[in-house]
């Protein structure tokens, strides 16, 4: 398993709107996706680049705001690369997430704690 790509480092808010704001007008990238029932958009520079995402902050408090910043690597087979993942020593965070249509998401624990995220994005059929 390797990882296709890095396209995504995401944050925690906690005004999901005032950081949007924040994002596009102050800092002046672009929306490329956003989905307020979940609390997420994906933003951009007009250049192109990668994206930053905005999470809105859940209620298991896993990460608070002002707190990290999360890099996705996106693969072909979650299961597989949890898999070898896990082999490897890694430990995970929680359990695989589904935004049906859109990414399966796992985090994953590296040997010195840090914390990032595989991504698998779903075709919709």
């Amino acid at each position: 398993m390797h990882a296709t790509s890095m396209d995504l480092v995401w944050i925690v808010v906690s005004d999901f709107k005032k950081a949007l704001d924040f994002y596009t007008k102050v800092v002046g990238l672009e929306v490329m996706e956003v989905n307020e029932s979940f609390g997420w958009a994906e933003l951009e520079g007009k250049e192109g680049g990668a994206r930053l995402g905005i999470c809105k902050m859940q209620d298991n408090g896993e990460f608070k705001p002002g707190q990290n910043a999360c890099m996705t690597f996106t693969v072909e087979d979650i299961e597989v690369a949890i898999t070898n993942f896990k082999k490897c020593g890694a430990n995970l965070s929680g359990e695989i997430q589904e935004v049906p249509g859109h990414v399966k998401m796992q985090m994953v624990i590296d040997n010195d704690g840090n914390q990032f995220q595989l991504v698998q994005v779903l075709h919709a059929k």
